[in-house]
């Protein structure tokens, strides 16, 4: 309460006092009040029986209001590093190498039984291994190379760095809906693998659906994302007549939830804006025995697209479509 001095008070006839039992009993109930709320006051908040106090507002400023406002994960904090400079070298999100794709089990949830293998394409040591990559493997229809280096931005951010941290973050999603994940390569290899191998490693872990994550290396002003699906073929050791119907569902799930979660629109260049593409020219596509696609997620030549394919935001909506294309696709 406030106190009002002397000099504001109304004259008043004097009163007088005499020490008796009351003036005894308050002096000795002071101490002792003054000591419980002492105590209280040590006692109450998150551990006694009254809800924590609040700092008020500006005491909470001058703390830095660290309750206001959630800190920045490391991921997000990795994104905006990898936001700057469009995806030079020393501009990307710095990470720890991820544990291999198969150590990890399964969690339980929808997507519990199934196996999804994620297939990012290229490799980021292929550059420096032409003679391996270069040499001829079978596709069915034709023999073609192993691999190749794949595409990069005009600022030098490779398809290879793309792939790999897409399917990463596809991982992490897709193993929180219980899914079984397994790449076929997690950059824990020189090279490679060839394009036959990588269909190899589908079809051996009966796999309920693979997506091969790539970019494309289009000439400017080419924009879009597609999604290439296997054609009908039946030429040596390829056969996709079992594959061809279920591989489409899967496409067309993957090519609608990518157009929901990042926005971009189907390729203006490939698939008449359908944003599908049919071939029957990759090994990859040919020689799988199991629901397969391709997805080009943008054009890394097209500095629109560039700026996209090197946010690491925009990674993340990239990751959630293709995930929701395959969890849509195995729920049916």
């Amino acid at each position: 309460m406030s106190y009002v001095g002397p000099e504001m008070q109304p004259p008043r006839p004097p009163r007088r006092f005499s020490g008796g039992p009351l003036t005894v009993t308050l002096a000795a109930l002071v101490p002792t009040c003054l000591a419980g709320w002492l105590i209280y006051e040590a006692t109450s908040g998150p551990g006694g029986s009254e809800p924590p106090r609040t700092l008020p507002s500006s005491s909470r400023s001058a703390q830095g209001s660290s309750s206001d406002k959630a800190s920045p994960s490391a991921s997000e904090k990795d994104d905006d590093k990898g936001d700057k400079g469009h995806g030079k070298a020393s501009g990307e999100p710095s990470s720890t190498k991820p544990p291999k794709s198969s150590s990890r089990p399964a969690a339980s949830g929808p997507l519990k039984g199934k196996v999804v293998v994620i297939d990012p394409g290229h490799n980021p040591g292929n550059g420096k291994h032409t003679a391996e990559i270069n040499r001829l493997v079978n596709i069915g229809t034709h023999s073609k190379e192993c691999d190749t280096t794949g595409t990069s931005t005009n600022h030098g951010y490779t398809e290879a760095q793309f792939t790999l941290d897409v399917s990463h973050r596809m991982r992490t999603l897709l193993e929180k809906q219980g899914a079984t994940v397994k790449f076929t390569q997690d950059g824990d290899r020189p090279w490679g693998p060839c394009v036959d191998e990588r269909a190899r490693i589908g079809n051996n872990a009966h796999a309920d659906a693979v997506v091969s994550v790539h970019a494309d290396g289009s000439a400017a002003g080419n924009r879009g994302f597609h999604v290439i699906l296997p054609a009908s073929v039946k030429s040596g050791a390829a056969d996709t007549s079992k594959i061809v119907v279920p591989s489409r569902a899967l496409g067309e799930r993957v090519a609608g939830k990518f157009l929901s979660a990042t926005g971009s629109a189907p390729s203006n260049y490939i698939g008449d804006g359908t944003g599908l593409d049919v071939r029957k020219d990759l090994g990859g596509l040919n020689l799988s025995t199991v629901p397969k696609v391709f997805i080009e997620c943008g054009n890394m030549r097209d500095a629109k697209d560039e700026a996209l394919l090197t946010s690491g935001t925009w990674r993340q909506k990239a990751a959630q479509g293709i995930s929701d294309g395959i969890v849509s696709f195995l729920r049916g």
